[in-house]
């Protein structure tokens, strides 16, 4: 049996650092926290990007209007350069799309002031405790040398990985044999290698459900489509940065290099006991109904049908959702193309239903895709 791996030493104390550009706020949070953490403190977005360069900070609250800079835009710029600090917003701005803004690019929590001071403490801990979830699928990721390896290694490398993450705060107990009840660490260990990863899965997984709403699945049918579109790119928890593959846009090429992730994310979660359809999910979601795809060229009804509603609902993400490197479509255009490819790329049956129930919901479809995630998750 391979040795528990343990996430690195936090003996010392958590270190917050409370950003808000008014002294009053500034000073009662100090007051609040101090006698369980150490505090640092910032008036500014410039002197906060001071203090993280400087010190080790575990946990930030964030005030969304300050005098330089909107809190959201440093919020970006933090879980950029700053992964693993957890932000928690605290505003007497606060609206549902501006919290939903706030968690979309990456904060833990969001508090409206005036605050209840056990709300605030509640929160705090339970951010500190996600904040060592999270640390801990980050150091197994880079440590294991199992996970990837033969299927006996990789189910052992799962057990000690759901034991590690059991044994954190009130995660606590014997690990489950459910299948199931491995969504909350799933979830977390996407956000562990990249917050970008979960919302990008999450989105899909709704996109995929909205469609098999439209066609006859059986309520196992549902829950391994959900689960799987959940999951379709966990081959990408690797070693290396994560990244769009280029070919996961329409009418762009993709290096062979970026192609390795459906079969190496089937055979990661083969030991796991999910449905079949799950795994096929996974290793077939990039396969083309004209053959042209991968890993395998399979090609029409060849391809499972729940991997051809993937390949629609992560195809209309990678169109709509926003990337620092490209522009996303309107919801109309990115339908249209994909009307476009329907019979090449996609499932033209598949492609007719899903591009009259995007825009039946076009309005409403970014709120509901942030808002839903099928682990069930509520702190994140």
């Amino acid at each position: 049996m391979m040795p528990l791996l343990t996430p690195p030493p936090t003996a010392h104390k958590p270190t917050v650092l409370v950003i808000d550009d008014e002294a009053g706020p500034r000073d009662a949070l100090k007051v609040i926290l101090r006698p369980f953490f150490n505090i640092q403190s910032a008036e500014s977005a410039r002197a906060a990007i001071d203090v993280l360069n400087n010190q080790q900070i575990d946990l930030i609250t964030l005030d969304q209007k300050l005098p330089d800079r909107q809190g959201l835009d440093l919020l970006q710029e933090i879980k950029h350069s700053h992964a693993d600090i957890e932000v928690i917003i605290i505003t007497g701005y606060g609206s549902l799309k501006s919290a939903m803004e706030g968690i979309r690019h990456g904060a833990a929590g969001y508090l409206l002031k005036p605050f209840n001071v056990t709300e605030l403490i509640t929160l705090v801990n339970q951010t500190l405790e996600k904040k060592q979830r999270l640390d801990y699928l980050r150091h197994f990721i880079h440590s294991s040398t199992e996970l990837w390896g033969t299927e006996a290694e990789c189910a052992r490398a799962w057990d000690a990985m759901r034991a590690g993450y059991g044994a954190i705060g009130t995660t606590g107990g014997e690990p489950s044999t459910d299948p199931m009840d491995l969504l909350p660490m799933l979830s977390d260990l996407l956000e562990a290698k990249d917050r970008q990863l979960l919302n990008h899965c999450s989105r899909v997984s709704f996109y995929a459900t909205l469609l098999a709403n439209r066609i006859s699945l059986t309520v196992n049918e549902q829950k391994s489509l959900a689960l799987g579109a959940f999951l379709h790119d966990i081959g990408k928890i690797g070693k290396e940065p994560y990244e769009f593959a280029d070919d996961e846009i329409i009418g762009a090429g993709g290096a062979c290099e970026q192609r390795h992730h459906p079969e190496a994310g089937a055979r990661l979660v083969a030991p796991l006991g999910l449905p079949a359809e799950v795994g096929q999910i996974i290793a077939y979601h990039h396969e083309r109904w004209d053959g042209s795809g991968y890993p395998h060229g399979l090609k029409g009804e060849g391809i499972p049908l729940l991997a051809r509603i993937v390949c629609l609902a992560q195809t209309f993400d990678h169109l709509t959702a926003e990337r620092p490197d490209r522009t996303p479509l309107p919801v109309d255009e990115a339908v249209t193309l994909m009307a476009a490819h329907a019979g090449s790329y996609f499932d033209p049956t598949l492609t007719t239903l899903f591009t009259q129930v995007v825009q039946e919901c076009k309005a409403s479809l970014p709120a509901m895709a942030l808002a839903t995630s099928p682990s069930g998750r509520t702190d994140a």
